[in-house]
């Protein structure tokens, strides 16, 4: 437990340093930590109630996401209604679920003797790196992410991404959003004004960085309420002429 906890404290950190619009708060290693001390809970419980609570764990945030689990400190829980921006993000609902049916099962397999008999299996000296890799996985896990960085970095260099605007990124987000609505012409019109009031303001920035007090997002329904009633004069009175 402590090496996993020490490990996901050091990825907050260094995460925290190299991206922090979006760092690691409480990714895989984070919920592993947590979960193998709530998992003792579990241990002596039946395993059919242990599957029972799994399946609340996992349904959970289905039915209930709340605006009050919104706030950083509780972002963990998994329960808020708008999810976090990170790199990696495994709350504790609904992936202690996960936990729970393992254990479970794993109940279920030893009572009926199946783990028994895996145990008798020999799979041979192929199997030997896979052994090694299970026996080590937590550095195995933690070396892998900077190798595969490493790579991806390589071949940006030779084949490098084309980078895409705020502005542009914006105005296909809010293009395929509006259209679940609204036809094509109206939709154009709409991000246009919506993009050219929040750069007027200097605010698409703010947009982007996840904002996600009660006041911004009263803002961002007053523009959109702005914006729309443009859009619908504006389309009248081109229908009109």
């Amino acid at each position: 437990f402590a090496m996993v906890a020490g490990a996901a404290i050091a990825i907050s950190v260094v995460t925290r340093i190299a991206t922090p619009d979006g760092f690691i708060f409480f990714g895989i290693l984070h919920e592993i930590a947590l979960a193998s001390l709530l998992g003792l809970a579990f241990l002596r419980l039946p395993a059919l109630l242990t599957l029972v609570v799994a399946g609340l764990v996992i349904t959970a945030p289905v039915y209930l996401r709340l605006e009050a689990f919104d706030h950083p400190w509780l972002w963990w829980v998994g329960l808020s209604a708008n999810n976090p921006r990170s790199n990696d993000y495994v709350p504790l609902f609904p992936w202690f679920g996960a936990v729970l049916a393992g254990i479970a099962m794993t109940k279920l397999a030893a009572g009926s003797g199946v783990l028994a008999r895996l145990a008798e299996l020999a799979p041979g000296r192929w199997a030997n790196p896979l052994v090694f890799i299970g026996r080590h996985s937590l550095a195995f896990y933690l070396i892998h992410q900077p190798l595969l960085i490493g790579c991806m970095w390589l071949f940006s260099q030779i084949m490098p991404a084309q980078v895409e605007t705020p502005q542009v990124n914006f105005l296909k987000t809010c293009q395929l959003s509006c259209e679940q609505s609204r036809d094509t012409e109206f939709c154009t019109s709409y991000c246009v004004c919506m993009l050219d009031t929040l750069e007027g303001e200097a605010t698409l920035d703010r947009l982007y960085n996840n904002d996600q007090t009660a006041e911004w997002k009263t803002h961002l329904s007053d523009l959109a309420g702005m914006c729309t009633a443009k859009t619908d004069s504006k389309l009248m009175e081109e229908g009109v002429k």
